[in-house]
Formats: C-alpha cells, sequence, structure tokens
C-alpha cells in the first residue's frame, strides 16, 4: 500500500529531480571547431567525417524524440555518410527557434505547428522527415487528471480548466483529443502553465485538476499517484513531432541533409531491433523520471515517412483559426518528402 506520506516524498523527489534537469539543460556555447553536446552524453557530441567536412548543426532540446541522432553519432553512422553532425542543447522551444531563424543552426527536431508559425509570412523552414509518432502502447502526450480531482473520464473533463501552453501542439492536441472524444468547444476550457514542470508540480499539487504532458514525465505522474484521462495513442495522426531544416540549408546542402536522413533511418532501424542495448541513451537524452526508470521502455521510433498533406492542413487550419497565421499554408510550403531516403 502507498501511505500518503510516501507519496508525498516521491512527489517531492520528482519535483527536486525536474528542477534540476532544467538547470542542467542551460545551453552551453559550442566549442571551437566542433559541437556541443550534452554534458554526460553518452555519445560523442561530433563525429569527424572518415573523407569530405559536410557539416550540418542542429539545435536539439533534452526529449526522448532526439534519440537516433545519439545513436547515431555513437556508433558513427554519420562519420560512414562522411558527415559531420554538430549538436547544440537549449533548453527552450523559444531559444531553439531563434538559433533556427537566425541560421545559427540548419535545423531542429520540432512539430508541424512550429514549422507553421515559422512560415506564416513565407517559406523559411520545411520538415523532411517524422521523427516519432504515437503508438499503441507509447504516446507522446497524455491529459492527466489531478490526484485530487474527482476526474476520471473525458466527460468529467467539460467546463474544467486544463493546464497547456498556449499557441503549441499541446494546445492543438487538447482540442482536436476532446473534440474527437465528444466535447464541444464551449465545453473544452483550458488555462495557461506555461513551464512544464510548473505545469506537473500544480497538477500534482491539486492547484489545477487536469494538465496535458509529454511522455516520459506524464508517466511519471502517472507513478506518482495521477490518472491517466485520455492520450493521443486513439488519435495518432493528431501527434507526431518532425525533422526541420532551414529552406536556405535544403538548397545549399541537399546532399548532407540526405546523409543525415540515412544515418537517422539506420539509427532508427538499431534501436528498434536493439531496445535495451540503448537504455542509457535514453535515460540520458529522454530525461526518464527516476521514479520510473526501471520500468520505462523505450518507445518505437517510426521508419521512413513525412507528414501527410491532410495532416499539414488540419494543423494549418488550426493555427489560421487562432488568428496564429493569416494565410492558408500550401503542403509544398510546409513539408519536402524529396530528402526522404530511397
Amino acid at each position: 500500500m502507498v501511505t500518503k506520506s510516501t507519496r508525498n516524498l516521491s512527489l517531492a523527489l520528482l519535483a527536486v529531480m525536474f528542477g534540476l534537469l532544467v538547470a542542467a539543460c542551460a545551453p552551453v556555447p559550442p566549442a571551437q571547431g566542433g559541437a556541443t553536446g550534452a554534458a554526460a552524453s553518452p555519445a560523442p557530441a561530433t563525429v569527424q567525417p572518415a573523407a569530405t567536412n559536410e557539416t550540418l548543426k542542429l539545435a536539439l532540446i533534452p526529449v526522448l524524440d532526439t534519440i537516433p541522432i545519439y545513436i547515431a553519432l555513437q556508433n558513427g553512422y554519420f562519420q560512414e555518410q562522411g558527415l559531420t553532425v554538430e549538436t547544440v542543447p537549449v533548453k527552450s522551444p523559444q531559444e531553439r527557434d531563434v538559433l533556427l531563424q537566425t541560421g545559427q543552426v540548419d535545423g531542429v527536431l520540432t512539430d508541424l505547428q512550429g514549422v507553421g508559425l515559422l512560415n506564416k509570412d513565407a517559406v523559411k523552414v520545411k520538415a523532411v522527415y517524422t521523427a516519432r509518432r504515437p503508438f499503441s502502447d507509447a504516446p507522446l502526450f497524455r491529459i492527466l487528471a489531478s490526484p485530487k480531482a474527482e476526474i476520471d473520464s473525458v466527460e468529467d473533463l467539460k467546463g474544467v480548466e486544463i493546464g497547456i501552453s498556449n499557441n503549441t501542439i499541446i494546445e492543438y492536441l487538447t482540442d482536436r483529443i476532446l473534440a474527437a472524444e465528444g466535447l464541444t468547444p464551449e465545453e473544452i476550457k483550458k488555462i495557461e502553465v506555461g513551464a512544464i514542470t510548473v505545469r506537473f508540480e500544480q497538477l500534482m499539487n491539486g492547484n489545477i485538476k487536469a494538465a496535458v504532458l509529454p511522455d516520459p514525465l506524464a508517466q511519471g505522474a502517472i507513478a506518482a499517484g495521477a490518472k491517466l484521462v485520455v492520450d493521443d495513442t486513439a488519435h495518432k495522426d493528431l501527434s507526431q513531432s518532425v525533422l526541420v531544416f532551414q529552406d536556405a540549408a535544403l538548397k545549399a546542402k541537399p546532399d548532407p541533409v540526405r546523409k543525415f536522413l540515412v544515418a537517422w533511418e539506420k539509427a532508427v532501424k538499431e534501436v528498434n531491433a536493439n531496445p535495451e542495448k540503448y537504455r542509457a541513451v535514453l535515460m540520458e537524452q529522454g530525461r526518464v523520471p527516476q521514479s520510473i526508470q526501471e520500468s520505462y521502455k523505450m518507445p518505437p521510433f517510426p521508419e521512413r515517412g513525412a507528414p501527410s498533406e491532410s495532416e499539414v492542413a488540419d494543423v494549418t487550419a488550426w493555427l489560421k483559426a487562432k488568428g496564429l497565421v493569416n494565410r492558408d499554408i500550401p503542403y509544398g510550403d510546409m513539408v519536402d518528402t524529396s530528402f526522404l531516403p530511397k
């Protein structure tokens, strides 16, 4: 039996741990002539190519979606392609997007909502590969109820303020999933709690009755008493992360981008075939809460693919309806499938 004191201790430990993780994710300037990886990454930050000196630089938030990059670095897959990949760790989407917009990096891992916002006036970036999608036993996002709230179903969320991050994939999924589950727009209530660690703490403390969190943090919340209401596994066409490059980089460095995706795809096949072999990478780059490190499994990664036209159209329609963009952004302005490995 889990006692009240034990649960409180678990919550306190989780809160401390996430505070430390946020501090640990502060950006570090790239080394002269090289790259900067996570401080304790199990993979080298940069692998020098055997022959040519083609280089790509990526700004990465520490999320498990980026794991194939670190596996490719660790196993020399970029080196096999004659490619240097430099990783620049960043602590927030805002910092990541500034580096991309100012040309300090060639690419990032983000979502379609981010691509649309960056392209709201003109084409600046394009998605070239879907990095992650939900699988039946591996969601990307979950809508959770506080341990202190009497919420057990989507129906119970009518009129309840749900902690989200405004104008992001978090809000998009909240709107779309709850609508698909039967709630009307008037019944869906949201409250801005932008910082993910604050959202987690307010949910667990009962300051907000519900919140949307990504895995593995969401699974950590469930282990500490939060209740799963619904996740994106039943709505797989709504949720994905994507590899994105500057349009200028795609034009200037087409061969390096193609080589990057060949190495990425090789890393995906390797981790899908041998997930337990890369638990150290999962724990480090996936930021798995200590309380679930023994039980949390490496999620599967999708193989070759890109966002569909219908997925892009729905995201851009949502962005336009919210007034975040003023134009109907064509599929070709958002996605370029010509870089997918043959």
